[in-house]
């Protein structure tokens, strides 16, 4: 959720794309997304890694969203799968090396305790 004062909302006019908010003067806000599941904490993520690994997963990244508990052991095994996958490709020779990058494997193990105890509590998972 993105907070304006009243000035703010006179000065800027903002419209949704996708998971970032761009505003009359070309800037972008990262947006934050919030993975929840009954029986484990909330998991938040910067919506751009939220998107790679809903994708990864076979579903939409509209924001809201939901998989219902008959899917998440499947949509858990594709993320598995796509992380595998990605962990195979050679490491980025282009890449900053004063600050060493964070993978995507690293990035995604919370989501994927998150999605395991949904499968072991047979509950759905959400995100906002």
């Amino acid at each position: 959720m993105i907070i304006l004062s009243r000035k703010e909302l006179e000065d800027t006019s903002c419209e949704c794309y996708g998971m970032q908010i761009r505003d009359q003067r070309n800037q972008s806000t990262t947006m934050l997304v919030t993975f929840t599941t009954k029986n484990y904490a909330d998991i938040m993520m910067f919506g751009n890694v939220a998107q790679t690994l809903l994708k990864m997963m076979g579903h939409s990244t509209n924001v809201p969203g939901a998989i219902l508990a008959a899917d998440v052991s499947a949509a858990l095994e594709r993320l598995k799968k796509a992380i595998d996958a990605e962990n195979t490709l050679p490491p980025d020779p282009e890449a900053d090396e004063e600050e060493p990058e964070v993978s995507i494997a690293h990035r995604a193990f919370p989501l994927i305790e998150l999605l395991t105890a949904a499968v072991e509590a047979d509950a759905n998972v959400t995100w906002k």
